[in-house]
């Protein structure tokens, strides 16, 4: 994928978000996530049924990795099964990490793909994911 074609795709997920805002549900499993470091700091909402993840929400102040990598991130997971999602978020973070990845699973956050070019900005890129990681581990046990 060419750079201008992700610079596009960050920035429509930045200034249009998938599912920005959050309800007022007890259905949903909520989870804040910060980077301490800078401004980033996300509420995120989960609902899973029967293993399955049926609805995801986000809202809060971050910049425009963090804001556009929990849109990415909430349409990739949508619909998937509690292991599927923690198989992408695990490929997500080896790829953020510079690790082995199978890029084929990670679907439209392969924007990021180069993003460790900018170590500054792996903890944008990995908040929103990492705390739904630590909410379908729970999940799961």
């Amino acid at each position: 994928m060419d750079s201008n074609l992700k610079r596009s795709l960050l920035l429509e997920n930045f200034q249009n978000p998938t599912n920005r805002g959050l309800i007022d549900d007890k259905s949903y499993i909520k989870i804040n996530t910060n980077n301490e470091s800078c401004i980033d700091e996300l509420d995120i909402m989960i609902k899973i049924e029967d293993n399955l993840i049926k609805d995801m929400r986000f809202d809060g102040e971050a910049c425009a990795i963090s804001t556009s990598t929990a849109s990415v991130m909430i349409k990739t997971l949508i619909g998937k099964t509690v292991d599927e999602a923690l198989n992408i978020i695990n490929n997500y973070q080896n790829m953020i990490n510079e690790k082995e990845y199978n890029e084929n699973i990670i679907g439209e956050a392969i924007i990021y793909n180069e993003i460790y070019k900018q170590p500054n900005r792996k903890k944008c890129a990995l908040l929103p994911w990492d705390g739904i990681k630590e909410v379908l581990t729970q999940y799961k046990s």
